[in-house]
């Protein structure tokens, strides 16, 4: 059996105790990691993560989960997404916000199954595209965004490439 009809990928359902549970470990996991910054969810975050995504309608996540025979599904990759809006367009798009596979699924094709899924997503909200960022030093990400068709955001390219900036407001 190949990996891709190994992989269960489902839209989470906030709801669900497990997805919660499923998302908040992934995500705990991706915060962890170099590529997240190095330090895991605070507790603030942990309590309040799915409550808060639910109050949302705006957001919506992706989850994988590897099928075990015997076992509990193992969770093993997320994607989070919030709709934002498109002036230019006059139309919603969707913004991926967090994409993360656990290490030992890395380079196995899950994120592009997840990306997939929020495409299908995004095209039943009626969105016009997809936008999201990636830090430069994350190789393996920037192919894979590339060879689904992503590219650096541009008007003018005279004006040049657009940067993603941000200016925190708490700590």
């Amino acid at each position: 059996m190949s990996l891709k009809e190994e992989i269960q990928v489902l839209v989470a359902d906030y709801s669900n105790p497990n997805h919660g549970r499923a998302l908040v470990e992934l995500l705990d996991a991706y915060a962890k990691d170099p590529a997240g910054g190095g330090q895991g969810l605070s507790e603030f975050t942990h309590n309040r993560l799915v409550s808060s995504l639910a109050k949302r309608p705006q957001a919506f996540s992706i989850l994988a989960f590897a099928k075990k025979h015997g076992q509990a599904d193992l969770p093993i990759g997320l994607v989070n997404c919030f709709e934002g809006f498109s002036t230019f367009a006059c139309l919603p798009l969707v913004n991926v916000h967090d994409v993360a596979v656990i290490e030992a699924y890395r380079g196995q094709g899950v994120a592009e199954l997840m990306l997939n899924r929020v495409i299908e997503v995004a095209r039943k909200r009626g969105a016009c595209k997809l936008t999201l960022e990636v830090l430069s030093g994350n190789q393996a990400a920037n192919k894979l965004y590339q060879r689904m068709g992503f590219e650096a955001y541009q008007l003018d390219p005279g004006m040049g490439v657009a940067h993603f900036l941000q200016k925190k407001l708490i700590d």
